[in-house]
């Protein structure tokens, strides 16, 4: 195979070859090593390149294979980390130069699980500084959207989004607390799976709000998607909040049979005027196509899911502040742009503030659940617009800024499942007209620990769909 054809495998059938001897690991190790190279200095998705290491355990896994030795779903697949992530033996720099020069102490438990099961760690890549930052202000230059350069890549994880797309990674691992894996797989076009919170490890990652953290696959495929959830899910006695619960493999569970399928388009996320045009009409048109697969289709209402950036914000501030106090304190004005007011703003927010965005979180989980009972699954656009151009001139970020995000957040589509501790995965459901042609995202949400239904759902769809076999153009770039 050339290059080009290895790097547009996906990563299921990536590791069907290799484990039928007709691709060695090594060979696509080197595909995507020589493709970093060639597009990633345009793009800048990664902070670190690990080629060294990734080029050593892909000859270990080539060695296991001939050996029969088979270690996991992911063995001898070339992997991204999103730079919140811990790893031992390359930088950690929670997306700013305060770390750059970090080292942990050792792996975190998803890239131990990882390692244990003989996937191959391609490098670090972009995020937003302490993910909490906007678009990478300050730290490091921005990473680029790979469908237009003037386009924002999303959320923090918009560098684990980009390498994914570009095909400068098989799959990808993001970090989700309020839409950061969902709204960059959105704008980018790939696929994003925020788990149920407590499904996957949280130890040896920096953390944005621990009370809705999730890790999670980013990948050009919903199987993809399923055999990386797959290698990272699951107990870990040095992770107090992660479940016990059984993990299933996923990818056997993708039926793609959707019929009798009770389907939710949530009303207050989907139908209101905030929604682009576009996006709206292409969220109704994917309904409209699972509808003619077999599924059920209603309308339901979340009245409070319209105001869960309101409520997000109000925990998320203290949250984040009290975790990073001593940065806050010691290295405030070294910090982005944006987060020395963020802290500031949060350590003086009243306690009645936090209590009262808890309490609105319970009744907005309650409301979430009544709905879950009607429904299988709820759906929605993922964001409410395609991705905007890069700023060119950042706007400063005040206090008076800060608090009218508080008081009057702007309306988002994705906190609402954070909130409620639900899993939700993001998928393309179609494209923008005219010359920009941005991806736009279709939201799937389930019931906790039933990510069965929303993958097998989510690829139906894709299957019909097709959606995924659409790329962007990099040939200007060598790609």
């Amino acid at each position: 195979m050339t290059e080009s054809e290895l790097t547009r495998l996906s990563a299921s059938r990536l590791s069907d070859l290799m484990e039928a001897r007709q691709v060695s690991p090594v060979e696509a190790t080197e595909a995507y090593l020589r493709r970093i190279e060639s597009i990633d200095p345009t793009l800048r998705s990664y902070l670190t390149v690990a080629a060294d290491s990734a080029l050593e355990q892909a000859r270990q896994a080539e060695r296991d294979f001939m050996s029969g030795v088979r270690r996991g779903p992911l063995q001898g697949v070339p992997v991204a980390l999103k730079d919140q992530i811990w790893t031992a033996d390359m930088p950690t720099t929670n997306g700013s130069q305060l770390l750059r020069d970090n080292i942990p102490p050792e792996d975190a438990t998803v890239v131990s699980k990882l390692k244990a099961g003989g996937a191959v760690i391609l490098g670090k890549v972009h995020m937003g500084e302490f993910a909490g930052a906007g678009m990478f202000r300050r730290s490091f230059p921005a990473a680029r959207n790979p469908w237009n350069l003037d386009r924002t890549t999303g959320g923090s994880s918009g560098g684990s989004a980009a390498a994914t797309a570009a095909r400068l990674c098989a799959t990808a691992l993001g970090e989700d607390t309020g839409g950061s894996i969902r709204s960059p797989a959105s704008w980018c076009g790939v696929v994003g799976l925020r788990p149920t919170w407590g499904l996957v490890s949280r130890f040896g990652v920096f953390a944005g709000g621990w009370s809705m953290d999730a890790l999670g696959p980013m990948a050009r495929t919903v199987e993809d998607c399923a055999i990386t959830l797959s290698a990272i899910a699951g107990p870990d006695p040095r992770d107090a909040y992660s479940s016990t619960a059984p993990v299933p493999d996923y990818r056997s569970a993708l039926e793609g049979d959707v019929r009798g399928l009770r389907v939710g388009i949530v009303k207050e996320l989907t139908l209101g005027d905030f929604v682009n045009d576009e996006v709206q009409s292409a969220v109704l048109k994917a309904v409209e196509s699972i509808g003619s697969m077999g599924a059920k289709l209603q309308e339901v209402s979340i009245p409070l899911a319209a105001y869960g950036n309101l409520i997000m914000w109000g925990i998320l501030y203290v949250e984040a502040t009290a975790i990073y106090r001593e940065w806050a304190r010691n290295s405030l004005l070294e910090e982005d742009d944006e987060l020395p007011i963020t802290y500031l703003v949060g350590s003086v927010i009243p306690a009645e503030y936090y209590y009262k965005a808890q309490k609105l979180r319970e009744l907005l989980r309650r409301q979430v659940m009544e709905a879950l009972e009607e429904v299988d699954v709820l759906i929605s656009p993922t964001v409410e617009s395609v991705a905007p151009p890069v700023s060119r001139e950042t706007p400063p970020v005040t206090k008076e800024s800060v608090i009218e995000n508080l008081v009057r957040a702007p309306f988002m589509v994705t906190p609402a499942h954070p909130l409620a501790g639900i899993p939700a995965i993001s998928l393309t459901c179609g494209f923008a007209s005219g010359e920009d042609g941005m991806p736009i995202g279709l939201q799937i949400g389930g019931r906790p620990f039933e990510e069965t239904t929303v993958l097998s759902l989510a690829q139906a769809y894709e299957q019909q769909a097709g959606w995924f076999k659409k790329e962007p153009d990099l040939s200007a770039f060598g790609g």
